[in-house]
């Protein structure tokens, strides 16, 4: 029985030591983890450093260091404004047609 004992306890272990998040987009991380309290990921990493972003979520959110970082790219990345199209010349809006001067006044 001691040996059986011992084989629960250190497969308890091992499977306790396994990163659920391993694998997973940045996108599944927010969705099993953030999304539940959070509609979007926009604006979440506003304002925020990568690297401390990247600490808080690894100390409240995520499983480990590595998926903390990717998920606080993840929301870096959606922050950033859409690449802008090239730009399309405009056209002036077109003046009035031009008026005749004011008579000038003889004195």
């Amino acid at each position: 029985m001691t040996v059986a004992a011992a084989a629960v306890v250190l497969t308890a272990t091992v499977a306790a030591a396994q990163n659920l998040d391993a694998g997973k987009s940045p996108a599944k991380l927010f969705a099993d983890g953030c999304a539940t309290c959070h509609r979007s990921p926009r604006g979440l990493a506003k304002g925020r450093f990568s690297l401390t972003l990247s600490w808080f979520l690894r100390d409240h959110y995520a499983t480990s260091s590595d998926s903390a970082k990717v998920l606080a790219a993840y929301l870096e990345s959606v922050d950033e404004p859409p690449p802008r199209a090239a730009a399309k010349p405009t056209k002036k809006p077109a003046r009035s047609a031009p008026h005749p001067p004011k008579p000038v006044q003889s004195q």
